[in-house]
């Protein structure tokens, strides 16, 4: 009896454990955007153009920069599903191509931190970014996705 107690009590906790860390890997990205952007909201057949680098210009003018982490780093693997809808090398090769020619205002810029996708769309007119919700700053603007923002019920680039 005690010792069904103690396998049960230990499967609790593995089961708790698990639990949270499978919430730690589910997370939310924002699309955030240089604050000068007229932009507030994108549908995501749009945000899947601008993050392969298919829209050049927004409607005022300005040149388009998608600002991102290592779209095939792990911790980008909701980036990677639910917007790019390829494989690693496919996403990388997109990437080359729609820098191609484009060198003095790049398609897409790869950073190596939620920090450094924050200061560059924040630095660079016409940017902007997808980090995690926890790395907005008030130096940016949050833009509306499929006509939410994140953490509203039906954001599209919620993680599960």
């Amino acid at each position: 009896m005690h010792s069904r107690r103690v396998l049960a009590a230990a499967l609790v906790i593995c089961f708790w454990f698990l639990g949270w860390a499978a919430v730690a890997q589910a997370k939310d990205l924002a699309l955030i955007s240089n604050k000068s952007n007229e932009v507030v909201a994108i549908t995501l057949p749009e945000l899947v153009k601008v993050c392969k680098g298919q829209v050049s210009r927004w409607p005022d003018g300005k040149p388009v920069s998608f600002i991102t982490r290592d779209p095939t780093a792990p911790e980008m693997r909701l980036l990677l599903e639910k917007v790019y809808g390829m494989s690693k090398d496919e996403v990388k090769a997109t990437i080359a191509s729609a820098n191609h020619s484009r060198a003095n205002h790049p398609a897409i810029v790869v950073v190596d931190s939620d920090e450094a996708v924050v200061k560059k769309v924040e630095s660079l007119s016409g940017a902007v970014g997808l980090v995690d919700v926890y790395s907005i700053s008030g130096a940016v603007t949050v833009l509306k996705v499929g006509g939410k923002l994140p953490l509203e019920p039906g954001y599209p680039l919620h993680g599960n």
